[in-house]
């Protein structure tokens, strides 16, 4: 096992975690087109300038192109908000760092952060031992610790970025239904990624070979709206889609056994006194194959239409519902914003053996759900080995949520991972644990263009 000391992180780690958790970043998916633009161009820099004393320089700091976008799998909110908006993908910047010297893609090393947030302020502080603020755990405070990984990593082997490519992706767009479309995949596809990749996630420091990848569905209801002293005359949208919410609540789960069903957002209206015509219901379905993802689908559209004839049975006979009743059908629709993604099912023998017997990383369990993540991205890339890897879990450090924390033992924890894995490929790269140099058709003309090898 490779073994490593002072992955400390220390004051100036905390000041720049601090920085980065008062900076808004949330994303216009999350935020809605009327709210201010995040400042991620604000904390990518922070984050280069913190980078550039271990050696890192800036690659590549730009937003996604409209280009970039015309391939399969973006998600119709994506489309549509860079068509409504030409400042959607300019806020949302991604920055490429490189430490030391370019290195071909088989010596190379990737760690991928996400600046961006969900929506919801979080009290910023930090007590000496818990970070809190939005973005602690998902995923600000991760970037930081990679940051004294890194460092660490250095402190045993000063040229380390000589000898091996280390290059780290900050990223936009992980969050808000985007899922890397604006932010990973462009610059996975400008080929900036290496032979080993690891994604800066909550997996309580262990890593995880696999991630699930995920399909929104929208039911919409358009009909009538009404007064509330007469609600017969409309369709009313808050119950046909409450009724649907608990019936798909009831049906999906057990048909996503590699994945999760999440009922989601509900929106009708905000009023008591008249009848919402109008409204939609929200679903994230996540899969980890294509056959669950087939799966799915095909159940979502079978059990709407159940749902919806159930409806039509139990509230035919009240008077306030009947008319919704009798329609509802007609008035009820699915469409999916965001379907057909790859998802990371598997990593390659020689990436485990280097985690687990040189490094020291323990593996997530087999029996415990992957979990939606850009580690998609590198799902069908044959010259890369991808994992997930970082501090504290999604649930108990209430990512996404109110109280969202993370300790700073387990940051630091994280950072001497981190610095383990480094010096664990460092020592075995060129080793009959990887394949050997003349497989890689782009190791002896790497430096001929960027998007080629690193």
């Amino acid at each position: 096992m490779t073994t490593t000391t002072g992955a400390r992180v220390g004051p100036a780690e905390h000041g720049l975690l601090l920085d980065l958790l008062r900076l808004p970043t949330a994303g216009p998916l999350e935020t809605g087109a009327d709210f201010p633009e995040p400042q991620l161009w604000a904390a990518g820099r922070r984050y280069a300038e913190a980078a550039a004393p271990l050696g890192f320089s800036v690659t590549h700091h730009a937003a996604a192109r409209p280009e970039d976008l015309a391939v399969d799998g973006v998600p119709l909110p994506v489309r549509e908000a860079v068509a409504e908006s030409p400042g959607f993908l300019s806020c949302q910047p991604n920055l490429v760092l490189r430490l030391g010297a370019r290195h071909p893609r088989h010596r190379t090393v990737m760690f991928n952060v996400h600046l961006d947030t969900v929506s919801g302020v979080e009290p910023v502080g930090f007590d000496g031992r818990r970070f809190t603020g939005r973005g602690s755990v998902d995923a600000k405070g991760p970037a930081v610790g990679l940051l004294a990984g890194v460092r660490a990593a250095l402190a045993a082997r000063p040229r380390l970025g000589d000898e091996i490519g280390v290059l780290i992706q900050a990223v936009a767009g992980e969050e808000g239904g985007a899922l890397g479309t604006i932010g990973t995949r462009p610059l996975v596809d400008r080929g900036w990624y290496g032979r080993l990749n690891v994604f800066c996630e909550p997996t309580g420091l262990r890593y995880l070979p696999r991630a699930s990848a995920a399909m929104t569905a929208r039911i919409r209801v358009d009909g009538d709206d009404a007064v509330d002293d007469r609600p017969e005359h409309g369709h009313n949208a808050t119950v046909l889609l409450g009724h649907l919410a608990q019936h798909l609540g009831r049906t999906l789960p057990p048909l996503a056994a590699d994945g999760r069903v999440c009922v989601a957002g509900l929106t009708t209206g905000s009023l008591h006194n008249r009848v919402y015509g109008r409204g939609e219901l929200l679903l994230n379905l996540s899969y980890t194959s294509t056959e669950t993802a087939h799966r799915l689908k095909a159940a979502t559209g079978d059990a709407l239409r159940t749902g919806i004839a159930e409806f039509r049975t139990r509230f035919a006979p009240v008077r306030e519902l009947a008319r919704t009743a009798q329609d509802a059908a007609d008035i009820t629709r699915l469409h999916w914003l965001k379907c057909g993604l790859p998802a990371l099912a598997h990593t390659p023998a020689w990436a485990e053996r280097l985690l687990e017997e040189v490094a020291g990383v323990e593996r997530w369990p087999d029996g415990e759900s992957a979990f939606t993540c850009d580690a998609i991205w590198l799902a069908d890339r044959e010259d890369a080995a991808t994992v997930v890897y970082g501090p504290g879990s999604l649930e108990h450090n209430h990512a996404h949520a109110r109280g969202e924390f993370v300790d700073l033992a387990d940051l630091e924890a994280f950072a001497a991972g981190v610095a383990r894995i480094l010096l664990a490929f460092r020592g075995t790269c060129l080793d009959a644990m990887l394949p050997s140099h003349h497989s890689y058709p782009y190791s002896r003309d790497y430096t001929r263009n960027e998007g080629r090898s690193q």
